[in-house]
């Protein structure tokens, strides 16, 4: 059970980090020294970019879940 998720932590881990590199600068900060900061949003959100954001929540919440899981695994068994 704990490998279980321990492997869907690190799945989700992943996935995590390759979202949120697919987001879009907003300005300032890391992402206009990267050339982000170039690029300006004239019509705003687009709908791919909130499916991405959708994405972007739900696999944040199955990591938080399986961080919050292994946990409560990891205390019983000791």
């Amino acid at each position: 059970m704990v490998l279980g998720f321990s492997i869907a932590l690190i799945v989700c881990s992943l996935l995590m980090m390759l979202l949120v590199l697919m987001h879009k600068g907003k300005g300032g900060g890391l992402s206009d020294m990267f050339g982000g900061g170039m690029q300006s949003s004239v019509g705003g959100s687009s709908v791919a970019e909130r499916n991405l954001d959708r994405i972007t929540l739900v696999i944040g919440l199955a990591w938080f879940a399986c961080i919050i899981v292994l946990g409560l695994l990891m205390k019983t068994n000791s």
